[in-house]
């Protein structure tokens, strides 16, 4: 999104998350040159199409060979698959949402977060009219239906907190994204979330029956991530060239809402393209509310997973790689050094 303003995001949370493969590579340790010896042969391993727009915006625009670079796109289903991309050597870099760097940092994987691509907000709880679910405070002795582990479990966190209930509260269903649908109309549970690509189905599978309840308590940050093969100076381009397509979405949204749609290859639809664009920000930015969402995530994820690192600053800092922004868009870096 997790996978996701600012607004994401988001899966969007995440979201857009895609089934089908942009182009089939592989390609993990240091950087190679590409056939024609001339660029830089890059892997990208992505899994929200929205989420990620710089990446398919600067391939769409033929952005990346200014910086010396020949994209290897590849799509996955979830963050966690992109993020395993990137930790099993299949990418240099990945497109993730903020909770799966949070798990893998804390999980004492060997990542760097480079940039946060995009942020989104706007969060949706679907429920059904029978349900009766009029208020977060509604949902407690409630069955809710996510997939655990990822973006929308935090944003439910933050729906919970809000009405003052606690997890053990309600009573989560764990079901893959694509499941959250068909469940509540069959009312196996009582509420779901789910990544922003399926907002749409539901509300016209359920019709009438629809209801939703918003929250924008978290702004999920869509970010880009190195793995040990990624070396400063390639990954300086990669920045560049991301930079350089956050310009052009914010000059040119419609061709940028078009190059998303045919980088896709089928696996996002138009309508929800130009449905969804605007809840997302694009900025290629180390900041400090990143910093602050990394610690708070953290620390959730350390009580819910189990996981052995310690969610403090300095943790966090030490996964962070600011050299190649600084060297990419130096104004862009706003991050506190310790």
């Amino acid at each position: 999104m997790s996978r996701t303003p600012l607004k994401p995001v988001a899966a969007a949370v995440v979201a857009v998350l895609a089934l089908a493969t942009l182009l089939t590579a592989c390609g993990g340790g240091p950087a190679a040159r590409s056939a024609s010896s001339s660029t830089t042969a890059v892997t990208v391993a992505g899994s929200d199409y929205l989420g990620g727009a710089p990446v398919y915006t600067a391939t769409a625009g033929k952005l990346w060979a200014g910086n010396g670079l020949t994209p290897r796109l590849q799509s996955f289903s979830t963050g966690r698959d992109a993020l395993n991309a990137v930790l099993g050597g299949q990418a240099q870099y990945g497109v993730v949402g903020d909770l799966p760097a949070v798990s893998a940092v804390l999980g004492g994987r060997n990542i760097k977060i480079l940039a946060a691509l995009s942020g989104f907000t706007d969060w949706r709880l679907l429920t059904t009219k029978s349900a009766a679910i009029a208020s977060f405070a509604d949902l407690k002795g409630r069955r809710i239906g996510l997939p655990e582990g990822t973006n929308v479990q935090y944003a439910l966190s933050g729906m919970l907190s809000r009405a003052g209930l606690k997890p053990g509260d309600v009573t989560l269903v764990n079901l893959a994204p694509n499941q959250v649908t068909p469940s509540l109309a069959r009312g196996d549970i009582d509420a779901g979330l789910t990544f922003p690509s399926f907002y749409d189905t539901t509300k016209t599978t359920l019709g009438t029956k629809y209801r939703e309840l918003r929250y924008d308590g978290y702004t999920c940050r869509t970010l880009l991530i190195a793995g040990p093969g990624a070396d400063t100076a390639t990954s300086t381009a990669v920045l560049r060239t991301l930079t350089a397509a956050t310009k052009t979405i914010a000059d040119k949204p419609a061709a940028a809402r078009e190059a998303v749609v045919a980088q896709s290859g089928g696996a996002v639809q138009p309508a929800f393209v130009n449905g969804h664009f605007t809840s997302y920000d694009y900025a290629v930015t180390l900041d400090k509310p990143l910093l602050q969402l990394l610690l708070a995530e953290g620390a959730w994820a350390k009580s819910t997973q189990k996981l052995s690192g310690t969610p403090d600053r300095a943790t966090f800092l030490e996964h962070i790689d600011r050299e190649p922004l600084q060297n990419a868009a130096p104004a862009a870096v706003t991050l506190p050094t310790s």
